[in-house]
């Protein structure tokens, strides 16, 4: 299916391994990422038959209503709100601090026929299996460009970039990424369109609408609680039995409203403080740089200990840079201390779209 389906996730032997080896481990340590930073994997349709992709994506700029819908209705109870203090003192002071700061910082004003634009570039990981069964595996940039107009409730658009693999990659990644490049833009009429413009009435493409979070979508924005505690409830109890374990979930849940450019000032502030007690939660690097950008680096790591999700705030303007994950422990080709994807996000007034 398309790469917006939904629901936001090493140890080694000893001497050299070979290259197909390492393919593998590569490929086995994204999927590990993914899978606990709650990612999707996504395939694209094989319409040869001869090789398998395996498409390691981060969450996408806008939720899937499909998750809204299977979650629409409950009632909060019965809470699953895990023991313990919340947050570090220095990452309870850092989020607290950008709550402030982000209530300080007016939200762009989008007058009539201007849009909001919000650019996203991402570093993230993909491969395929050969029908021998070896692995390659490389990583790539993407990225794209909503464009949402002054009534939400207009056409928005959004614009798909290609995907291009690093220049490290191998000559085989390389052509394996050429060819699925080819594939997707021979998809069979009326297939998703995977790359380029794509319109939608309220920004419900592929007919799912934006969300908040899970269960509320951007137009029930106003219904969410702006107390924290009472919002980090109604996400515990909407994100049961979720990924690893439910602090997590939470954050990523709370990283993904606060990425997505179109929360209100007030809202984001909440969901700072909302993360601010969340037990795990911790500073994982002041002078953290996503494209070009720096910021102070809040994340919690998977319960494994392979890798942290993190979300990097601008102290200043309060606002989210960007998203990474970063492993915690070595593995071969991928010391301790890699980012293996990041996320940038900016946002802007602008007079037209495409």
């Amino acid at each position: 299916m398309d790469d917006l389906q939904l629901l936001r996730e090493m140890r080694r032997d000893i001497g050299s391994p070979s290259p197909a080896t390492l393919a593998r481990g590569r490929t086995k340590l994204m999927t590990r990422i993914n899978s606990t930073s709650a990612s999707v994997a996504s395939t694209d349709r094989d319409t040869k038959g001869t090789v398998s992709p395996i498409r390691f994506r981060r969450r996408v700029l806008l939720a899937s209503a499909a998750a809204a819908l299977l979650v629409g209705g409950i009632v909060v109870a019965d809470v699953v709100r895990p023991s313990g203090p919340g947050a570090t003192a220095e990452a309870a002071e850092v989020l607290n601090n950008a709550a402030a700061a982000t209530i300080q910082t007016s939200d762009p004003v989008v007058g009539p026929g201007q849009y909001l634009k919000i650019e996203t570039t991402e570093l993230t990981g993909s491969g395929l299996q050969a029908a021998d069964g070896s692995d390659i595996s490389w990583q790539e940039t993407t990225g794209g460009q909503v464009y949402v107009p002054a009534e939400e409730n207009g056409e928005w658009v959004w614009n798909r970039d290609e995907r291009v693999p690093l220049d490290s990659s191998s000559d085989a990644a390389k052509a394996a990424a050429a060819e699925l490049a080819q594939r997707r833009k021979a998809q069979p009429e009326g297939a998703p369109l995977l790359v380029g413009i794509l319109r939608a009435p309220g920004g419900a493409f592929y007919g799912n609408e934006p969300t908040i979070i899970i269960g509320t979508p951007l137009k029930d924005a106003i219904s969410l609680p702006r107390d924290p505690q009472a919002l980090l409830d109604i996400i515990y109890e909407r994100t049961k039995g979720a990924g690893k374990s439910p602090e997590r979930a939470a954050f990523v849940t709370i990283a993904d409203g606060l990425r997505n450019g179109v929360v209100p000032a007030d809202l984001r502030a909440a969901l700072y403080k909302a993360a601010a007690l969340i037990p795990g939660v911790t500073v994982g690097d002041r002078q953290a740089t996503i494209d070009g950008r720096t910021g102070i680096a809040i994340g919690i790591p998977s319960p494994d200990g392979i890798a942290r999700t993190d979300i990097v705030i601008d102290p200043t303007s309060g606002l989210v840079i960007g998203e990474q994950d970063i492993l915690l422990k070595d593995y071969p080709g991928f010391p301790a201390g890699t980012v293996s994807t990041w996320t940038s996000v900016k946002t802007s007034v602008v007079n037209a779209a495409p």
